[in-house]
Formats: C-alpha cells, sequence, structure tokens
C-alpha cells in the first residue's frame, strides 16, 4: 500500500473534527525532525462533538492498515493511505496534511 509516512504533529482528524494525535511516537524514526508513528499504539482524538442524539463522540482511534513493506520495531508504520477506526462510533480517521519526503510503495 504506497503512501506518505505520517509522523506527530501531522494533521489527522477524525470524521466529525476532532483532532486525533498518536499516544505513542516512534522515537527509532523521524520525517522532517518528527517522530514517525506505528499502526501499533493508539490515537487519542480531542474535541469531537460527535452528532448529538445519534452518533457518540470519538475517543479513541486504532490503525488496521499501514506500510506493508516497511517496519520500525518489527510494526508496520502509519501511511497515508492507511485506514484507521474510531472509538466507539466505528467511523475512519482523515490524514489531512503529513511530511511529503518519505513516501513508501
Amino acid at each position: 500500500m504506497p503512501g506518505f509516512l505520517i509522523q506527530q504533529g501531522a494533521t489527522v482528524l477524525c470524521l466529525h473534527g476532532g483532532q486525533a494525535t498518536p499516544t505513542a511516537p516512534n522515537l527509532r524514526v523521524t520525517l522532517s525532525g518528527q517522530p514517525s508513528t506505528l499502526i501499533s499504539a493508539p490515537w487519542i482524538i480531542a474535541g469531537c462533538p460527535g452528532i448529538p442524539t445519534a452518533v457518540p463522540p470519538c475517543v479513541t482511534a486504532q490503525w488496521v492498515t499501514g506500510s506493508t513493506r516497511v517496519t520500525s520495531n518489527g510494526q508496520p508504520l502509519v501511511i497515508l493511505s492507511g485506514q484507521a477506526i474510531c472509538t466507539p462510533p466505528g467511523t475512519p480517521l482523515l490524514p489531512l496534511v503529513t511530511q511529503t519526503r518519505v513516501t513508501v510503495i
């Protein structure tokens, strides 16, 4: 699965506009001076309003797909084309702005 690698500090939002940040950045690989992120670490979502009376706000998210050929510490890295699921509603994360120097094919 090709795509740019996602670093800590990238703009990643939940479907409702909450800001997602990784809980455990990967300090072994840096991207534009920022730590990379592994799919094994959960992400915290702040400021998600959800949809009142219909969908609860997003609290955490977990990446389920990432890099397939490149790993760090034996774990796949988070990439722009990867997919994540927010808990509790089950909606995706949307990476909007990432570094554009390192890509995996």
